[in-house]
This record gives structure tokens, C-alpha cells and sequence, in this order.
């Protein structure tokens, strides 16, 4: 089989609506604690953020307690001050019976045929519980910390070639690329092509789908070709309406129909205002030092979603009421925290119907956290996921009443 990288995947990609969407939760693998704080070591992150170290013990804990609460997966992340995402995951099937891995890796550090290898390996040895979370990386100090120097267009060009090829492997297809134009016309900077690679009996029964990431027009064209499932990260429901239908759009011409995720904080309470008191506690608790670093630090990067995130609390404020950016929708621990930097805050009732919200807008996929992850991963999987579950079903029996109506 010849890869082509001038196209979309032709794999079979398209997705049916499913009963109702799918939860999952997140581990903190650069440490945790009652307040947010950074992912990666370029950023530092605050001792009120780690007091609970990243060890297997912990991450145990947090795995069965999210299995537990009936998550469907798990997303683990990838950068500097993460410890290894293959290692971690591959330790924690041992410590779990049922829930999935949503493994990150960073296209472009690794060989494609490398990459479906450990990942082929993976799903054969726990039992078909993965899926992969493809991260291009937005930010050039982190990616020059691991010899990464390509400009940020080129590597989604690269991130273009590698799911293409990573996808065609797991399928259990033989890979020889030609780059005759390439992506985009002209072939993946630094990328050399592979030929003749192909894995050994794979395990193709456990199909591994690919969840993607990125705001930037170069990252909606690989999403639309390459991805499974987009990810996006809480913004208002119209900016998330905006970007669905954009990239939507975008699939339909190759073809394809994608799902979409959101990636999520949640401060969720019996009360609106217990939920509220909780918002000021974190904000209160936040060191101005910190804060204004970590704006910098967003400010020099060439992401278009960090971009986004620090557009909605602009450098921040005392008020926590004042980063309510959306009904219930709070921007605050993106003043410390890159990548996803919102939360919804209300009672469980409240928060349930923003997801709601969220879903009719087409969402399939929730990926879900709060501080700390342990205590939780029980509390959104208790009393959160349950009310959307009840209203999503709501709202899809109306739905398919209207249509049997019409019919």
C-alpha cells in the first residue's frame, strides 16, 4: 500500500451519532493539588499545585478512581514537565481493569513506524484500551528543548504526514511514502520517507482512533484530512458553534465526518454559590508573580488556541465574577495554566446544562478535570455526568420524536 500525503486519510473515519456522548477525565502527571497551576517544566509550576507528587501510587489512585466514577478514558499529556506518557499509561493498565488511555504523543519526535509500534504493542497488551491525542506542540521554547526547530506551520505539516502514516500502519497496511509535491505542495521539512515499513501481525481488531487539537487554519486542514476526533478547548458556545461548523465543513470536502470533543475544567458544587466561593478561593490563592509570568510565557507563543485562552481573561483580575466569560463559563486558571484555561462553575444542576448546551451544539466527547483529580473524578463522576446523561437522552428522544413526526 502507498501512502499518499497530498490527500485525506482514507481510511473509514466516519462516525454515526452515538446514544449520548462520551466522558472522560484527566491525569496530572506533572503533579497535583487544590490549585491549578502549569503543565510544563519551561513554565515552573507552584508548590501549592504539586503537594501530591506524580508517582504511580498517586496516579493509581486518581486511574481507579476515575474508572470507578465510569470515565471512558484517560488523557495523559506530553511535554517537559510531564513524566513519559507511554511509560506511565503502559504502568497504570496494571493498576486498572476497564478504563481506556488517551496516550499523547508529540508528532515529529519519533519515527511514524516507531510510533504504531509502541502503540500496536499497547493495545495488544491491555486489551484494545487505547487512543492516541496527537500534539503538534505551540509553544518554540519546549519544542527547541527537544530539537525541534521547525516553524509552526511546517509542523502541521509534518503532523499531516505522520497521522497518515501512523493510522495506515495500526490498519495493518504497508507504508512506502512518496512526497512527489507532498502536503500542501512540497514535502514535510525534515521528514524522510518511509519505505517498506510495516508492523507484524498487528492487533487490527482493536481499532486505536486519533484525537487532534489546534486552532490555527494549518491545524483545522490537518483535522479535516487526518483526525478522528477534534479536540478543542472551552470557549463560548458560539465561538465553539463557529469553529465545529468551519472544520466540519472543511471534513465534508474529503469526505469525512468527524467527532468533536471539548476539553474542560469543572468546579462543580451542590450550589451555585458553593461552586462561586470555590472560583474566588483559587483565584485568591493565585501568586500575582506567577500570573504575570505565565502571561509572558502565553504572549511568546506561536499557538492560536493559547492565543484564544489568554484572549478571554486579558491578563486577569481580582474579581472572579469578572472572568465569567459565557454563562458559568470562567476563565481564571488559564491565568497560570496553559492549554485549556476555562472552567465551568455552578451546581452539579447548572454545569450539567452548559454540557448539555454544549452537546446540542455537537460535542461528542467530554474530557473533564478539577483540583484536585482525585477527590474530583468522583464528584463529576457522581453527580455531574449523570444529569448529562439525563438530559442528553432528553434531548435525543425529542429529537427523534420531531423526525419520526415529520416522517
Amino acid at each position: 500500500m502507498t501512502t499518499d500525503l497530498t490527500g485525506a486519510s482514507t481510511s473509514s473515519t466516519a462516525s454515526t451519532a452515538s446514544a449520548g456522548p462520551e466522558f472522560h477525565w484527566f491525569l496530572p502527571t506533572g503533579g497535583d493539588g487544590r490549585d491549578p497551576g502549569g503543565v510544563t517544566a519551561v513554565q515552573g509550576r507552584t508548590a501549592a499545585a504539586t503537594r501530591r507528587p506524580a508517582d504511580i501510587a498517586y496516579l493509581g489512585q486518581v486511574a481507579r478512581a476515575a474508572e470507578l466514577a465510569g470515565f471512558g478514558a484517560l488523557l495523559t499529556p506530553v511535554g517537559l514537565g510531564c513524566v513519559d506518557p507511554w511509560i506511565l499509561t503502559s504502568a497504570l493498565t496494571q493498576h486498572t481493569s476497564r478504563i481506556g488511555f488517551l496516550v499523547a504523543f508529540r508528532a515529529g519526535l519519533a519515527s511514524p513506524t516507531l510510533i504504531a509500534q509502541q502503540a500496536d504493542a499497547f493495545r495488544r497488551f491491555a486489551g484494545g484500551r487505547l487512543r492516541l491525542n496527537v500534539v503538534t506542540g505551540g509553544d518554540s521554547a519546549e519544542q527547541r528543548a527537544y530539537g525541534d526547530h521547525l516553524p509552526h506551520d511546517e509542523r502541521y505539516l509534518r503532523t499531516a504526514r505522520i497521522m497518515a502514516a501512523v493510522r495506515a500502519l495500526l490498519a495493518g497496511e504497508r507504508v512506502d511514502e512518496h512526497f512527489d509535491g507532498g502536503v500542501d505542495g512540497h514535502a514535510p521539512a525534515g521528514s524522510a520517507p518511509l519505505e517498506g515499513a510495516q508492523l507484524v501481525d498487528p492487533a487490527v481488531h482493536h481499532p486505536v482512533p486519533l484525537y487532534f487539537g489546534g486552532a490555527s487554519p494549518a491545524a483545522e486542514r490537518v483535522a479535516a484530512t487526518q483526525a478522528d476526533v477534534q479536540l478543542l478547548w472551552g470557549e463560548p458556545p458560539a465561538a465553539i458553534a463557529e469553529r465545529i461548523e468551519r472544520v466540519r465543513t472543511l471534513a465534508a470536502v474529503h469526505g469525512r465526518v468527524l467527532r468533536f470533543g471539548l476539553r474542560l475544567h469543572v468546579i462543580t458544587r451542590d450550589t451555585d454559590a458553593e461552586a462561586w466561593a470555590e472560583a474566588e478561593r483559587i483565584l485568591a490563592a493565585l501568586d500575582p508573580a506567577a500570573v504575570r509570568a505565565s502571561q509572558r510565557r502565553f504572549a511568546a507563543m506561536d499557538s492560536v488556541g493559547q492565543a484564544r485562552m489568554a484572549a478571554l481573561h486579558h491578563g486577569g483580575t481580582a474579581d472572579a465574577a469578572a472572568l465569567e466569560v459565557a454563562p458559568n463559563l470562567w476563565a481564571g486558571i488559564g491565568l497560570v495554566r496553559e492549554g485549556a484555561g476555562t472552567a465551568l462553575v455552578g451546581s452539579h444542576d447548572t454545569v450539567a446544562e452548559r454540557l448539555a448546551e454544549y452537546r446540542a451544539l455537537g460535542i461528542d466527547e467530554f474530557v473533564l478535570s478539577g483540583y484536585p483529580h482525585l477527590e474530583e473524578a468522583l464528584r463529576v463522576g457522581e453527580e455531574l455526568v449523570p444529569r448529562v446523561r439525563a438530559l442528553t437522552a432528553v434531548a435525543a428522544a425529542g429529537a427523534a420524536a420531531a423526525v419520526a413526526g415529520v416522517a
